[in-house]
Order: structure tokens, then C-alpha cells, then sequence
């Protein structure tokens, strides 16, 4: 198992370059593109006669938190690991900005809001078996901090929140879960501090769609949670194997209790509709 924790942004970098950063900007460009035949219709879009029920989801503020998934450099910045196959979704959907928006929104009225961030510490590098992109993520060095009981080298490091948002999440009042070590939030104290503050609504957005999103969605909504993904706040890889934002996208309208545009949100949190 590689231990490449130690490694340089750049090099970090230059492990997600060359033929799979140039699948990936080639689905982008088949789905994407508006000036293609295959990219006639946005695969994005709403469904023009949808099957599923409407949603009837509306916000009590005093019992509604924004959770923000891995709000972190290596994912949504050009100088993350994986800006190679994730930036062209991020850059579609205008997804920094919009998580950012929605940090805002639920400052300024005053709701719970909890960062789950993605860690790996040395002592994970040990592990014994791996999926195949837990495999990809430490070889990589995504995450990676030098250890649980020191911040040395965290500072602007992939591992670290995006510089935007920290006004947000070091305000004092922003939870700061334990870290995730998968995808889903039931290896960290999610579930604990949301209940603690009396929530059982969630507006959930961050990084990646298709995986931690997705994966703390599911959870959410097996601890009994009320969950509206906004849907333009969030982005994922595209690689060979599959455009990770519509296999999300998809999951999202059959499970969530809404699924709502950055706007929409903002203006229900705002209005507290």
C-alpha cells in the first residue's frame, strides 16, 4: 500500500494527470457541451413529466441544520488532487460559490450549521484492504494530515477548508465533526451533535456528490433525518466509468424529501419556508 502522505501538492496532483484527467474532460465535453448532438438536451435537467411524487418538504428553522460534506482544497480547488476529474463539474454547476451562498444564508439566520470533513492519518494508511477508490484516495494523499493530535502542515493543505468558507466554519459556532473516514457519517459524531441541537431537518450540500453526499443522504434518512439536497451545491467526478454527478442526481429524486437549486434554498432558508 502506497504511504504518499508525505508527498508534494504538486506531485499529489500529478497522479490524477494524464489519461484519466483527459477522460474525464472528455465526458465533460460530451455532456456539457450545448453545441454537440450528444448534448442536444441537458442530462441534468428535471424530468419534463416526472413519476415520482412532489415534495411537500417545508423548513421549521428552529429544528433544520446546513450540512456541508468535505467543504475541503481537494476537491474543490484547481489546487486539490482531484481537480483533474471533479473541476469541470465543479466549474458546471458553480458549486464553490454556491455552498458559500448557503453559508451565508444560514449565518445571517442564525440555523445550525455542521461541517463533515474527510481525514487520513497516518495509522490509515495501514489499512488491509481497500475499495478501489479508497485505494486511489491514499495513494494520492487526499486528506492527508500528519496526525489526530497536531495541525502541523494542515494550513492551506488539500486536507484544509476551502479559504472562502473559513469566516464561516471558524466563526466559533460552526460544528466541526469528527472526521469521516469513508463516506457516509456513521463513523463520525454527525448523528450525535445534529440530535444534541434538536435537528431533524437537513439542507445537505458539499463534496462528492456521488459519494460522501450521497452516502450521508442515505444515513440521514435511516436515522429518521428530513433531507433536501441542494442539488447545484454539490459536483462529482467523471471518469470512464460513469459520470458520478448523474448517478447522484439520480438517487437524490428517489430518495430525498426535496431536492432543491442553491436559489431555492437560500430563499427558503431566508423566508423559513
Amino acid at each position: 500500500m502506497c504511504n504518499n502522505h508525505e508527498k508534494s501538492p504538486i506531485s499529489r496532483r500529478d497522479a490524477l494527470r494524464g489519461s484519466v484527467a483527459a477522460a474525464a474532460v472528455a465526458a465533460v465535453a460530451v455532456s456539457t457541451s450545448g453545441t454537440e448532438a450528444a448534448a442536444a438536451e441537458n442530462p441534468y435537467a428535471d424530468p419534463a413529466k416526472p413519476a415520482l411524487p412532489p415534495s411537500n418538504m417545508k423548513l421549521d428553522i428552529k429544528r433544520v441544520a446546513l450540512v456541508v460534506t468535505d467543504p475541503q482544497i481537494d476537491f474543490l480547488s484547481p489546487d486539490g488532487v482531484t481537480w483533474g476529474v471533479v473541476g469541470a463539474s465543479v466549474e458546471h454547476h458553480d458549486t464553490v460559490n454556491n455552498i458559500e451562498k448557503l453559508f451565508k444564508a444560514a449565518k445571517a439566520k442564525g440555523i445550525t450549521v455542521a461541517v463533515s470533513p474527510h481525514y487520513y492519518y497516518p495509522t490509515d494508511h495501514g489499512w488491509r484492504f481497500e475499495g478501489a477508490l479508497e485505494k486511489l484516495m491514499h495513494k494520492i494523499g487526499m486528506f492527508d494530515r500528519k496526525g489526530a493530535l497536531t495541525t502541523e502542515g494542515f494550513e492551506n493543505s488539500g486536507a484544509d477548508f476551502m479559504p472562502q468558507y473559513k469566516t464561516y466554519i471558524n466563526d466559533g459556532k460552526t460544528i466541526v465533526t469528527s472526521p469521516h473516514k469513508l463516506y457516509g457519517n456513521e463513523s463520525n459524531d454527525l448523528v450525535l451533535q445534529l440530535r444534541k441541537n434538536k435537528v431533524d431537518q437537513v439542507i445537505l450540500a458539499g463534496m462528492s456528490a456521488n459519494l460522501c453526499t450521497e452516502s450521508h443522504m442515505r444515513e440521514l434518512l435511516e436515522q429518521g433525518f428530513e433531507v433536501a439536497v441542494v442539488k447545484d451545491a454539490t459536483a462529482a467526478a467523471m471518469l470512464p466509468e460513469g459520470d458520478g454527478y448523474l448517478a447522484a442526481l439520480t438517487n437524490f429524486r428517489y430518495m430525498a424529501n426535496a431536492v432543491w437549486s442553491t436559489n431555492e434554498a437560500v430563499e427558503r432558508i431566508t423566508n423559513g419556508t
